[in-house]
């Protein structure tokens, strides 16, 4: 029997559940390590027990096959543990805090990290800046959709509950802050939502749910919601949205229909490069559809926040161009209109304290806005089969049964 199980990528369309080594405070060879990275010690790291982890949309493009990662890469960059161990090298994380794990991997002592850019730190991943667990092309260190985890930079990256036994009662909300609440309201942020802003989201996926629930903590008068599937659409409905159907035309017919006006203050793109048209060409992938969009639907001086994940390598591109990251934007429109624009990893340290509080204080909902949903450990082929066929819901993985209950 072994000490670790975790949820590894097999092949397109495919993962399973495999045996996994323990974690250790070094990084050692396997699936995607980088080999600069191989040996690599670790006296600054936590190992932690899982307490939650969840499926993510950007693990789902991995699992399409849409992106260069290997087999037996084992995934799971959303993570929420209790720490068992700790290395010679922390300082004020101890065992048994349990704490909340952002997605990026981050040094803290770069000029980056110093400038709280903690998306794009320069010393955890030898091939570019910037790093997350279990992701391809991201240094190699191992996912977390699994029993136990090691935490690199503990001291910098962990984030520990005040009160255990509040935060395990409230821990579907606080399960969100290891990635997409951050990430979605990075996306409102950057679009300059504020008191009396109106929004449009593209997506209405767990990061544009978690998006759209994040411009109304701003402050927004009206949040637009559009997507194609109907159910995800009910589920912004259900917590406030007005909701577009993309499948049925431009959205900025029916949002002038919302709003009176063909335009709004703030759009964010929460659905990335799996783009697909809209009206009657939503039925084939066309990755510059939301970008150009939401440069058409947002006013002048307006900005666009971007927390929809575009990639270098996509080999199930729809063309050569697109392969390699490469799209039609109409650049000249936005320069026209004196937009702006954040795109990127969300530097979830600047945000989690902030929404970790209001989580704790009741004044933030996020896993009734993205429906959360526990799942066991050995459910995950198949949460991830019904997330890849537009289920309304954010997975949330219980690898030791102490949220199912």
């Amino acid at each position: 029997m072994s000490d670790n199980r975790g949820v590894a990528y097999i092949e397109p369309g495919k993962v399973e559940v495999q045996d996994i080594e323990f974690p250790g405070f070094e990084l050692k060879d396997g699936p995607g390590v980088n080999p600069a990275n191989v040996g690599r010690q670790l006296p600054h790291a936590a190992i932690v027990k899982c307490v939650s982890t969840n499926i993510c949309g950007s693990d789902q493009h991995m699992v399409r096959g849409r992106t260069t990662a290997p087999k037996g890469l084992i995934l799971g960059h959303e993570i929420t543990g209790e720490v068992v161990e700790v290395g010679p090298g922390v300082e004020f994380i101890e065992v048994g805090d349990l704490c909340s794990v952002p997605f990026n991997i981050a040094c803290g002592r770069c000029r980056r990290c110093k400038t709280g850019d903690t998306g794009v730190c320069l010393n955890v991943n030898p091939d570019r800046p910037g790093s997350a667990y279990g992701y391809v092309d991201m240094g190699g260190w191992v996912g977390g959709q699994a029993e136990y985890a090691v935490v690199p930079y503990a001291d910098w990256n962990l984030l520990p509950f005040p009160d255990k036994e509040q935060a395990l009662e409230k821990i579907l909300d606080l399960t969100m802050l290891s990635d997409i609440f951050p990430t979605g309201y990075h996306g409102a942020v950057s679009a300059g939502v504020t008191s009396g802003s109106t929004v449009y989201v593209a997506g209405a996926g767990p990061v544009g749910l978690a998006a759209a629930h994040s411009a109304q903590l701003l402050g927004a008068a009206v949040v637009i919601v559009g997507d194609l599937n109907a159910e995800r659409l009910e589920q912004a409905h259900s917590f406030g949205c007005e909701t577009v159907d993309i499948s049925k035309g431009d959205p900025k017919d029916q949002i002038e229909q919302i709003l009176g006006v063909p335009e709004v203050d703030a759009a964010i793109d929460a659905v990335g490069f799996e783009a697909r048209g809209h009206g009657g060409d939503s039925d084939h992938e066309a990755p510059a559809t939301v970008l150009n969009s939401i440069m058409e639907i947002t006013r002048a001086a307006g900005k666009l926040g971007i927390p929809g994940l575009y990639v270098t390598g996509d080999p199930g591109a729809v063309d050569e161009a697109a392969k390699e990251g490469s799209l039609s934007l109409r650049i000249g429109l936005g320069w026209a209109k004196s937009q702006s624009f954040t795109t990127g990893q969300c530097p979830v340290m600047r945000y989690h304290h902030g929404l970790m509080q209001m989580i704790l204080a009741g004044r933030a909902e996020i896993a009734k806005a993205v429906n959360a949903t526990v799942i066991r450990l050995d459910e995950a082929p198949k949460g991830y089969e019904d997330f890849d066929q537009g289920a309304a819901r954010k997975y949330v993985i219980d690898p030791h049964g102490m949220i199912a209950a």
